[in-house]
């Protein structure tokens, strides 16, 4: 009998785990018990993660993970949506943000950059466009971009490059977004919009409705998730058109979200640079109190994140300035000890011991591990030998390393993770 309750309760769950999944996006107007569902945040993974704790290597934490596998996985703040669930969705789409909501991610995330009437749009790049939407098969916006086709060479797609501060907001909205890829020698517009990496799909670009950041924060206020915003670094001269600095570009974006009446503490703002960080800290305190700093020195030559002698500012001197969320790759916050096993890095040591909190990026954006995972896991390639792997790597950043969450391109994969281990 005990056994009869137990199969009729997960039937119940799974059912309930499968209206959430169609009804994740419905209108409020569909009735109490979708508001229910979208309220409770279940979650569906697909198989995915289950795909991966099979592929570890033998392990207690394969073990321990593979006990999970009949759970009622909800959304956590844990699982971060990298652009929303890029690896199969057009990225900062409003398919891509839905499914990534729908896959657990208690928090999502809009890149925000500008247009040319000084709008706020979700890219990842102020210069990405003809990569990640069909801007080049619309004659009429491809000849606006800042280096539109040039048709009498053989690869008339070796230099283009268009912006969002080409075009108007409501140019912006008739694109659709697609699967970033551009193959730069193609000689058709064809070929270079059929690039997508074979370890992606295009699957899913049938339909990729490109959104404004105040779109973002409706749509992601309505999935029951929270905001992290990233300030992308202007491809353009600032001030843009001489009167549009800096400064008014990082208030825009908070400007957006006390308009929406979003409480600052569901907002996890982001940048690369240190300077729009500190500006959140000291005119926003609200929303600067768990601002982002996004760690990209290791582009910087004279940076080392194994010697902290090149650390400038050094992990103190971060948390004199009111940073209190420091962001590398996950990569910087791993090493491996005389026994290949995997710890956590000096890096990490010294963030963690000044008392700042890490987020870190990101899983499921290298493709298949099975030759060592390429650059996200550059200073553990030696252990990395399949997909299953990643969960390692994740077990170390989330209990050795003590992350508050991780960015990925298919959020599931985390979702399982964070479920299975109470985060």
């Amino acid at each position: 009998m005990k056994g009869t309750l137990k199969v009729l309760a997960a039937a119940s769950m799974s059912l309930l785990v499968q209206s959430y999944a169609v009804f994740a996006d419905a209108p409020e107007s569909q009735g109490d018990f979708v508001k229910l569902v979208k309220k409770a945040g279940y979650a569906q993974l697909g198989p995915r993660p289950f795909f991966l704790v099979e592929d570890m290597d033998d392990s207690a934490l394969k073990n321990q993970l593979k006990a999970c596998s009949n759970m009622a996985f909800k959304k956590t703040d844990f699982s971060i949506a990298h652009r929303g669930a890029g690896l199969q969705f057009p990225e900062h789409t409003k398919e891509s943000y839905v499914a990534a909501a729908q896959m657990g991610a208690g928090i999502i995330e809009c890149d925000v950059t500008f247009t040319k009437d000084r709008e706020l749009v979700c890219r990842h790049s102020q210069c990405d466009l003809h990569t990640t939407t069909n801007i080049l098969a619309m004659p009429e916006l491809a000849e606006k971009c800042s280096v539109p086709p040039d048709y009498n060479s053989d690869t008339p797609f070796a230099k283009v490059k268009c912006c969002t501060s080409d075009i108007t907001l409501t140019e912006f909205k008739t694109l659709k977004g697609k699967m970033d890829a551009g193959d730069p020698t193609a000689k058709t517009l064809n070929e270079y919009l059929s690039s997508t990496p074979d370890w992606r799909t295009d699957l899913y670009t049938s339909r990729g409705t490109v959104l404004s950041h105040k779109e973002s924060i409706h749509l992601i206020k309505k999935l029951g998730a929270k905001f992290t915003p990233e300030l992308k670094s202007p491809s353009v001269d600032m001030p843009y058109e001489g009167d549009y600095t800096q400064e008014q570009y990082a208030q825009q974006m908070i400007n957006e979200y006390k308009e929406a009446g979003i409480n600052p503490k569901n907002v996890f703002a982001q940048s690369f640079s240190l300077e729009d960080v500190k500006y959140w800290i000291t005119n926003e305190a609200a929303f600067g109190n768990q601002a982002v700093y996004l760690d990209g020195r290791y582009d910087d030559l004279s940076f080392d994140h194994t010697d902290p002698q090149t650390w400038s500012p050094s992990m103190n001197e971060l948390v004199s300035e009111g940073v209190k969320i420091i962001a590398p790759p996950m990569w910087m916050l791993l090493a491996l000890d005389g026994n290949n096993q995997l710890v956590p890095s000096d890096y990490a040591k010294a963030a963690k011991a000044a008392g700042l909190n890490i987020i870190t990026w990101t899983l499921e954006r290298s493709g298949l591990l099975k030759d060592g995972g390429g650059w996200y896991y550059q200073t553990t390639t030696q252990t990395i030998n399949n997909d299953g792997d990643m969960l390692e790597v994740l077990d170390v950043l989330a209990q050795d390393v003590g992350i508050l969450g991780i960015f990925s391109d298919w959020p599931a994969s985390v979702t399982y993770y964070a479920n299975c281990k109470g985060l």
